[in-house]
């Protein structure tokens, strides 16, 4: 499966939903490319929907990381969220049960 971003604007966030796979190859030229444009473009308040997401190699999460630095040094901020975290240990536990 390839990997495919759109944009869309709320209450001044980009939103970048992002479907297939970010690994080495097409899934980070997709995702830094996408970055590197809306940078471009003047945005400051990006955030990554990543729920389509099916798979992020370890290159992916370094493209992320990238992503995340790049928009920083832009004055910007990057949002996205890759794990499920929990406030305590319980809520973790229980997490696994729905």
């Amino acid at each position: 499966m390839s990997m495919k971003a759109s944009t869309r604007q709320v209450d001044g966030v980009t939103i970048v939903d992002l479907s297939g796979r970010i690994t080495l190859g097409e899934g980070s030229v997709v995702l830094r490319d996408t970055i590197k444009d809306l940078l471009g473009k003047g945005a400051k308040h990006i955030l990554l929907n990543l729920g389509d997401v099916s798979y992020i190699d370890s290159s992916g999460i370094g493209e992320l990381v990238s992503a995340f630095t790049s928009v920083q040094r832009q004055g910007g901020e990057l949002k996205y969220t890759v794990f499920d975290v929990q406030e305590d240990e319980g809520g973790a536990i229980k997490a696994f049960n729905k």
